[in-house]
């Protein structure tokens, strides 16, 4: 059979593809994951479905590719890790709904993509979700994803100090991180009601899955992308052990910020000498596949408590955050900082004596990596190569965000639980040059890996995808999600990708673009 549409990877942009072409009885969809599949809520494995303490939990669970990069020379191996099963890194991610700046958008639409100025974006933010606290224009009601924020009342007393530090230091109060006038310190907005990970595959794809036009396929690797004559007709695709080819009459590749340019590559889409190293034959030369890899630095500050600091395993671990504009920067929210609090041993490896930890996040990183294919072997990770901290700018900024977090500490509030941070040390501190070495020692992931099949006009020899996501060079095969990004958004990714499906569905269902 053909499909009118393959969607490749059930993860936060394929689940609400195929929920929203499915609309369409007339049209038909097949979805195809990797990892495997829970139909059923009561079947829910506990580490995707909780989400509080469990987001290690899951990340160290089957559900997780396990993938490594590297951060910078000065560290070995960095885990990567991706959503392995329907939902994608929806089903192990950290809850955090959280939409950017309108800067972020209108910035796109400045590069040649006007499709995604800000304001074309909202009504898709809108459609996403049902936002519980907030009824304005800028907000949600009738959306798949619920979002709601920690109430006051709720609030841990390592985040009561957190925000009272904050005001203290002149920030201002934040109550709707979502307002695009937004800034300062307040509670995340956050898809986990009642602690339970709202990811796509629970909010989108489980109450379809009734449509007979819907074929969900789990357990599918694939291969690459079938090409005859410049248009993509099926995808080569590996399940249980049997090699098959399905054919549709579009082709659309959702797997994500690695596995998205990974499949380009192997379907010999990418960069000339690349594809030529690894044996692989040239369908389609796009230099930008694998390139301008974005993701949010960041480096973590913990702090030793006292032996009687309250430890709760059913507390979340993050409630607040503080976004602000680094000093001497032209871009605002560019930095962000939040502080968690290790209630269990699911927060994920804390250091001796640890309690709290501060996580400085650089929101709009000047720097940029790469992934690069290992070999031509669908089963064997790419190369992926951040190259974090490379710029002086990021630097500077980072390291003004960590001696925001030492002086955060000295409010009154943390001298009723707090010791001293076990790193950075003094010897760290006692210079810039010192500091940047820490940095370039501890810097990491913040899991939001994107921009390595960026969107561009024609007139961008790096962009992989116009902006209505159709790669170029190739007809009838789109890219839709996070990998479409021309730049990370000051913003966990999530959202983001949603809203990007969201718009692509629409195009598709009314027969524009």
């Amino acid at each position: 059979m053909k499909y009118d549409y393959i969607i490749v990877g059930a993860g936060s942009a394929g689940c609400v593809l195929a929920t929203r072409l499915t609309e369409d009885p007339n049209k038909s969809v097949l979805l195809l994951e990797a990892g495997p599949d829970y139909p059923d809520f009561e079947g829910y494995p506990d580490d995707l479905k909780f989400g509080y303490d469990q987001t290690a939990s899951a990340i160290n669970a089957p559900h997780n590719w396990s993938w490594y990069g590297t951060a910078t020379p000065e560290q070995g191996p960095m885990p990567v890790p991706r959503g392995r099963v329907v939902g994608g890194s929806s089903a192990i991610n950290g809850q955090v709904f959280l939409r950017g700046v309108p800067e972020d958008y209108d910035n796109w639409a400045s590069w040649g993509n006007d499709e995604w100025a800000f304001i074309k974006t909202l009504p898709y933010f809108r459609k996403a979700e049902t936002d519980t606290d907030i009824k304005d224009d800028f907000h949600g009601s009738e959306g798949p994803i619920p979002v709601r924020r920690h109430k006051p009342e709720t609030w841990l007393p390592a985040q009561t100090a957190f925000r009272a530090a904050c005001i203290s230091a002149g920030y201002p109060e934040d109550p709707d991180m979502n307002n695009p006038d937004s800034g300062g310190v307040g509670p995340i907005p956050m898809n986990n009601p009642n602690g339970v990970r709202m990811s796509t595959a629970l909010t989108y794809l489980n109450p379809v899955r009734n449509r007979l036009n819907l074929t969900v396929r789990s357990s599918v690797t694939a291969h690459k992308i079938i090409v005859e004559s410049g248009k993509a007709v099926g995808v080569a695709a590996e399940s249980g052990g049997e090699n098959f080819t399905v054919q549709g009459e579009q082709i659309i590749v959702s797997s994500g910020g690695i596995a998205s340019p990974q499949l380009l590559l192997l379907s010999g889409i990418g960069p000339k000498e690349h594809l030529s190293d690894m044996g692989i034959a040239i369908v389609q030369e796009s230099p930008g596949v694998g390139q301008n890899l974005r993701d949010h630095p960041n480096v973590r500050v913990p702090v030793k408590v006292r032996d009687d600091f309250p430890m709760d395993p059913q507390a979340p671990r993050t409630q607040l955050a503080v976004r602000y504009t680094a000093e001497g920067s032209k871009d605002r929210n560019d930095m962000q900082i939040l502080q968690s609090s290790f209630s269990s041993p699911m927060g994920g490896d804390p250091l001796e004596g640890e309690g709290i930890r501060f996580t400085v996040m650089l929101e709009l990183a000047e720097g940029a990596g790469e992934l690069t294919l290992t070999n031509a072997d669908p089963y064997t990770q790419p190369n992926l190569n951040y190259r974090f901290m490379e710029s002086a700018w990021d630097r500077e900024r980072m390291r003004e965000g960590v001696r925001i977090c030492l002086d955060l500490l000295q409010h009154e509030k943390y001298q009723e639980f707090a010791l001293e941070p076990i790193t950075p040390t003094p010897t760290d501190l006692v210079s810039d040059e010192s500091l940047d070495q820490w940095l370039l020692e501890n810097v990491t992931t913040t899991h939001h890996i994107s921009g390595t099949c960026k969107m561009g006009p024609n007139t961008d020899p790096m962009a992989v995808v116009d902006q209505y996501c159709h790669v170029y060079g190739i007809d009838n095969l789109r890219v839709v999600d996070v990998s479409v990004l021309p730049d990370c958004v000051r913003a966990n990714t999530n959202c983001t990708t949603i809203m990007i499906a969201e718009r692509v569905s629409d195009w598709i269902n009314n027969n524009e673009h």
